[in-house]
């Protein structure tokens, strides 16, 4: 398990097209390791008290007001108790932009300043929403991820059982691809999880006999994505005669994540099996129960009513 409570700032920036206003701050080695933004508003009125440093600090245009109202003196004594505080960023929104006092004492401290145009409320919610992902705890299996029809289903098995091969399948049929193999799981909610790939493995899928594809390359851009829910899970595993497998499907299976509990299908393999048909029919039928529908329960309720018709039309008789 591979748990991440780090990610650069300097990621951070590139992802949020940051500009940076102190060249000469080293992002090297600068990490944000909570998801919390705070919005400086209480801190510019020297208000310290239960201040969190290790939150990026955002400066929007209500606190850029409020500061060009105070003294140079006053916003002086501010910024330095603000910067002395360790904080590891602070972001400038809705094109407003850092002072040369600011500047100075971010060299000071080491703090890097950064200016965005973006509204404050949309950067701080796509800030929050970005740094959920990156520092979820997550964890790496060996699997195939794809989009399904808008679900995310991830593809287990023992190797060489034709996960690989199911997916290139499902691309082919214009399903998209996330990860090959390697499935990197985070948990951003108690109720999501995401996956991932790793950078490394992007886009590429392992072919026994063949090797190494590239679907981007292959099918374009339109047959790969970076992330999804994992909404499904299908286990494929070697028929085995002998195993009782469901039929109908009115008992959900589920398998853990992290906590997090995901439908889980088992579908064994034999000669003739068209498992990208099958994973499309899984997909559509997971989509169609969270809609409300549940074929097996239909079939079933028919089967009960027709048992009660028959019973009593066999007491009128």
């Amino acid at each position: 398990m591979n748990t991440q409570s780090s990610v650069p700032i300097e990621k951070l920036a590139q992802k949020m097209e940051l500009e940076i206003r102190t060249e000469s701050v080293s992002l090297e080695g600068k990490m944000l390791t909570t998801t919390e933004v705070n919005r400086s508003a209480l801190q510019l009125t020297g208000y310290f008290d239960y201040f969190d440093a290790d939150r990026l600090q955002v400066i929007g245009y209500v606190e850029y007001t409020y500061l060009n109202t105070l003294s140079r003196e006053r916003k002086h004594f501010i910024y330095d108790k603000l910067l002395a505080s360790k904080i590891p960023a602070i972001v400038y929104t809705t094109r407003t932009i850092p002072d040369d006092d600011m500047l100075e004492l971010a060299q000071k401290y080491d703090v890097p300043i950064f200016t965005t145009d973006r509204e404050t409320s949309a950067f701080v919610a796509e800030v929050i929403r970005w740094l959920n992902v990156e520092l979820a705890p997550c964890i790496t299996i060996h699997g195939v991820l794809v989009d399904v029809y808008g679900e995310g289903v991830l593809i287990m098995g023992e190797s060489g059982i034709g996960k690989s091969e199911a997916a290139l399948e499902l691309i082919k049929r214009g399903h998209r691809l996330i990860t090959d193999d390697v499935v990197e799981i985070r948990k951003v909610s108690d109720h999501s999880l995401v996956g991932t790939a790793p950078d490394i493995t992007r886009h590429f899928i392992e072919l026994r006999g063949i090797g190494i594809i590239n679907v981007k390359t292959l099918f374009g851009a339109a047959a790969v994505m970076d992330t999804t829910n994992i909404d499904l899970v299908i286990k494929l595993e070697e028929w085995d005669k002998d195993k009782e497998y469901d039929r109908l499907g009115l008992q959900e299976e589920y398998t853990e994540f992290l906590g997090n509990k995901v439908i889980c299908h088992s579908l064994p393999i034999r000669p003739g099996r068209n498992l990208a048909v099958i994973v499309e029919s899984a997909a559509v039928n997971h989509r169609q129960k969270k809609m409300g529908y549940n074929a097996a329960q239909e079939l079933y309720d028919r089967v009960q009513q027709g048992i009660q018709e028959n019973m009593a039309k066999h007491k009128k008789e």
